[in-house]
């Protein structure tokens, strides 16, 4: 495949934002709906040139094609250049990142139809965000080098600014967007001193090179293990990981398929990406995929718990979210640890570990990103989040049922959904290798039955709740006596139906271990679409999610038990979960407010007091003392005067005299 054609999956994006910026939004008509279609075309076009990109790389010599590197910037002896690293876990990426973005945008054609048809500009600015957003994203993902993917890291992060607060006159979306910015940057911090740490002991940023530098004498020991653990800071702050998850839930204020793309295939896959794209170096060090396997864990159980008790069902899917990639990063840290005890510390084992946490990257994308399109089609019939003025949906919307109880089941890992495969590998995985952490896995998988199931019985079950004046009117209500349900538009409905195939499907790539020698691993057991059912672990698997979504059933449909009085029984923890650990209230009005603000307001006073008024004080008394000095000379006796001027005239001719 042409490496010029590879160019232009990064390329499209960039041209459809730079024409949507420059020439749509300024001068063509407001209601124009060019800037969607431009947008679809462009991404449409990479999505085409990905798929070929998978088929050359599966064809092509190691999985690899090589893409000859273009020279951005010589200083001296530094040379650096923009190139592509295309290999397997490229190819995947591309897919998922253009497929799932392409839905997106198809899908936003009908839920911004609004903005287009009162010629509001917002419509055009949409498109063109989302344009910069999928290329920056792309960025990430086809960089050779770690400082490329830092420059596209962040372009990322600025896109989800803007996107997260697009409805900026809303206080709560800028200050969403402001809180995701800045408790990212924490993350990127330690991303960014990774490299000065790497770029001072290797003097290069190629990711290649660093492969093979790695675990020599050049870069081993504590400096390995400190350059990638910060290199995983800036995966926590990008995927959300505990205790940097704060700003992913506040994220919903951004527009519906926002969220979908940003929790399914772009800003929080990014963080995943880069830890799998750096396992090879991070499997020298034990430290290091320790620390990412803990945190991976206690992420999985800790959002599992919020996404519980939540009302808003786009904020139970934002937990959700987190959750999930704290599997993933659980999935990469234990499959490393299992090569590095092993001493299989070679660049391709290293690889083919990453494909347990990239497959489940892989099948969650298309999943949750149709949960998220699922709760915005809901919202645009009911006119609200809250679950509970919803109920009843099921006759009114049967296909967002049907696509939403779809991804809700590959959510909760049953068999033979996408979610069964990726879910089950990670916990045989940690299992093997950490089996304290599997049991923690094993907790988060029926939380994570229960909740998903809990919104689907609360949303599209019982009888519709959304009537009363008191609390909220939905969009379509007539009179205030109910809306008028009815099912989204098909341009909304198709993506969703896609990604509900791909929610089925996309997991049996893996059946007879397909994925994982794509991915490098050598030697797969090819278990089969039903042998996989003759192992323990995936009945164990199954029981307990099964175990989840029968209590929910219980509570929310049938209502044999009350889950009032659940509630009330376990108050406690109904009110940490509710209100969120009391991590929003730690970061904001201790930490932030009280200790970094209030910490500036003393240091700025004492400043002021001891160091301003400190100097300008010393100089007055100075001052005043030189004053009252020279007062004293000045005794107005002219015959005083006179005696001090000869005595000077004396002491000249003296000092002329002897040294004259």
């Amino acid at each position: 495949m042409s490496s010029q054609l590879i160019w232009l999956i990064f390329l499209l994006p960039v041209i459809s934002f730079l024409i949507i910026s420059l020439l749509i939004k300024p001068f063509v008509n407001r209601e124009s709906r060019i800037a969607g279609y431009l947008t679809i075309l462009a991404i449409g076009t990479s999505l085409a040139l990905s798929l070929l990109t998978l088929s050359a790389v599966m064809s092509a010599p190691n999985h690899k094609i090589e893409v000859p590197d273009i020279s951005w910037l010589t200083i001296g002896n530094l040379n650096v250049h923009v190139g592509l690293l295309v290999d397997s876990l490229t190819a995947v990426m591309l897919v998922v990142v253009t497929l799932v973005s392409l839905m997106v945008q198809v899908y936003s054609l009908g839920y911004m139809k609004d903005n287009w048809d009162h010629g509001n500009t917002a419509y055009h600015r949409y498109y063109a965000w989302m344009s910069l957003f999928t290329a920056s994203m792309l960025g990430v993902i086809l960089a050779d080098s770690l400082l490329l993917v830092f420059v596209f890291w962040e372009m990322v992060g600025l896109c989800s600014y803007l996107l997260i607060g697009f409805w900026f006159h809303r206080p709560s979306a800028a200050n969403a967007a402001k809180k995701a910015f800045i408790v990212t940057r924490f993350g990127d911090f330690g991303f960014l001193v990774a490299l000065l740490l790497i770029f001072a002991k290797t003097q290069t940023f190629d990711i290649e090179e660093l492969y093979g530098i790695a675990g020599t004498a050049v870069l081993a020991g504590s400096v390995l293990t400190w350059a990638a653990i910060g290199i995983f800071a800036g995966a926590m702050g990008k995927s959300a990981q505990f205790p940097l998850h704060l700003w992913l839930p506040d994220a919903m204020e951004g527009p519906t398929p926002v969220s979908a793309l940003i929790h399914a295939a772009t800003m929080v896959a990014a963080g995943v990406f880069l830890v799998a794209r750096t396992l090879p170096i991070f499997v020298h060090s034990i430290e290091a995929l320790t620390t990412v396997a803990i945190i991976g864990a206690v992420t999985a159980i800790f959002a599992a718990s919020m996404g519980l008790v939540m009302t808003d069902i786009k904020r139970v899917v934002a937990y959700s979210t987190i959750s999930q990639l704290g599997y993933m990063m659980l999935g990469l840290g234990a499959a490393g640890i299992g090569i590095a005890r092993g001493g299989e510390t070679g660049i391709e084992a290293a690889k083919a570990a990453a494909a347990v946490g990239i497959f489940h990257l892989f099948n969650h994308a298309f999943f949750k990103a149709l949960l998220f399109l699922g709760a915005g089609s809901v919202n645009h019939a009911t006119g609200t989040f809250d679950m509970r003025l919803m109920g009843g949906l099921r006759k009114a919307m049967p296909w967002t049922f049907a696509t939403f109880l779809i991804a809700s089941l590959s959510l909760a890992g049953i068999w033979p959904l996408s979610g069964f495969w990726s879910k089950d590998e990670i916990l045989a995985v940690a299992l093997e290798n950490q089996p304290v952490l599997f049991y923690l896995a094993m907790i988060t998988v029926f939380m994570t039955a229960f909740y998903i199931f809990r919104v689907l019985f609360l949303t599209f079950g019982g009888e519709y709740r959304g009537t009363s004046h008191e609390t909220h009117v939905p969009r379509g209500a007539h009179g205030g006596h109910g809306p008028h349900l009815h099912e989204s538009a098909p341009v909304m409905v198709a993506p969703m139906v896609a990604l509900s195939v791909l929610a089925i499907a996309s997991g049996w790539w893996n059946a007879s271990g397909g994925f994982a020698r794509f991915m490098g691993e050598e030697h797969v057991e090819a278990i089969g679409f039903f042998g996989v059912l003759t192992h323990g672990l995936p009945w164990l698997s199954l029981i307990v999610a099964g175990s989840g979504i029968l209590l929910a059933y219980l509570m929310y449909s049938r209502k044999v038990i009350s889950a009032e009085r659940i509630g009330s029984a376990f108050k406690p923890l109904y009110t940490l979960f509710s209100r969120k650990y009391y991590f929003d209230e730690l970061y904001e009005n201790i930490i932030v407010r009280k200790i970094l603000i209030g910490g500036l307001f003393v240091g700025l006073e004492k400043i002021d007091t001891y160091g301003v008024d400190g100097v300008v004080n010393t100089v007055a008394k100075g001052a005043y003392a030189d004053g009252k000095a020279l007062r004293r000379l000045q005794t107005g006796q002219l015959q005083l005067y006179g005696l001090v001027i000869g005595i000077g005239i004396l002491a000249i001719i003296l000092v002329l005299y002897l040294f004259g």
